[in-house]
């Protein structure tokens, strides 16, 4: 006779998401609904133990895989220990077993931490980590982030008459060897993002945790590789700052952790949202 499992309840709940407090396998295993987008920064090389808990990649791998909708993408931030002058290159590794097991390496992103300290050692200062984006399939969505451009980029504009007269400096038309072609005042971010260490965010209990990243950095994967209302997993969500982007940003979210106090930390800063603006 088959053993039931017993249902692992959720921690905290909201209107838009949910916090578990458990090992991320064991709840992934329990969700009804596939998820769009993951965006993670798991512990790597277990350079820290997080209250006692270790680091099983590949079960966790796995479990995301199988909880990806089609089409869904996974942002993995990581980065490598360095031991006896030689780093573990594990985030390579990580990265081909996820494809390995089916998923696509759609890109690999630096984040780029500016004002980064200086480290007393004989070898360049680690100033960055990757940012593995890896998709089921190709990625059904993608809204890039764009910055302003310093020199324009001219693209032909099909309709001449609708110029005749008018100057470039008011309305980004411009006139070479007879033909008319209109400015773009925005490009594409390239896929190194940087972002300074110091801002990470302005929560000061999310320093609780001993590894936060950007709450700026989690916005721009959000925006670039979902959409409102879809469902965004961190499945080791430490600090929250995924969950609370998320939540920002009107996607339904889920965040996962084995410690009880990185939860309740999530929790506070969520709740902390709702108590700005109430129609979240």
């Amino acid at each position: 006779m088959r053993k039931l499992t017993r249902r692992i309840k959720p921690w905290y709940t909201n209107n838009l998401g949910k916090i578990y407090h458990s090992e991320c396998t064991k709840v992934l295993r329990q969700l009804k609904n596939k998820v769009d987008l993951v965006v993670t920064s798991p512990p790597y090389d277990n350079l820290r133990k997080y209250k006692g808990f270790e680091f099983n990649f590949r079960a966790i791998a796995n479990s995301l895989a199988d909880s990806l909708k089609e089409g869904g993408v996974i942002v993995w931030i990581v980065a490598d220990q360095t031991k006896d002058h030689t780093e573990s290159g594990n985030s390579f590794r990580q990265a081909l077993y996820f494809k390995r097991i089916g998923l696509k390496l759609y890109d690999t992103m630096i984040y780029n931490k500016a004002s980064a300290m200086p480290m007393p050692n004989r070898r360049y200062d680690p100033q960055f980590e990757y940012m593995f984006v890896l998709s089921k399939g190709n990625p059904k969505t993608f809204n890039p982030i764009e910055v302003p451009t310093k020199l324009y980029r001219h693209d032909k504009v099909k309709d001449h008459n609708k110029h005749k007269g008018t100057s470039s400096r008011d309305s980004g038309v411009m006139k070479h060897d007879n033909k008319i072609y209109q400015a773009r005042k925005f490009k594409k971010l390239g896929n190194v993002w940087t972002y300074r260490i110091g801002d990470n965010t302005k929560d000061k209990i999310a320093y609780r945790h001993p590894a936060t990243y950007p709450e700026k950095l989690a916005r721009d994967h959000i925006i670039s590789w979902s959409n409102e209302g879809d469902l965004v997993l961190d499945p080791m969500c430490g600090s929250g700052t995924t969950c609370k982007m998320s939540h920002i940003l009107k996607r339904r979210w889920i965040g996962i952790d084995m410690t009880e106090e990185y939860c309740d930390i999530s929790k506070q800063r969520i709740k902390s949202i709702e108590k700005i603006n109430p129609l979240f």
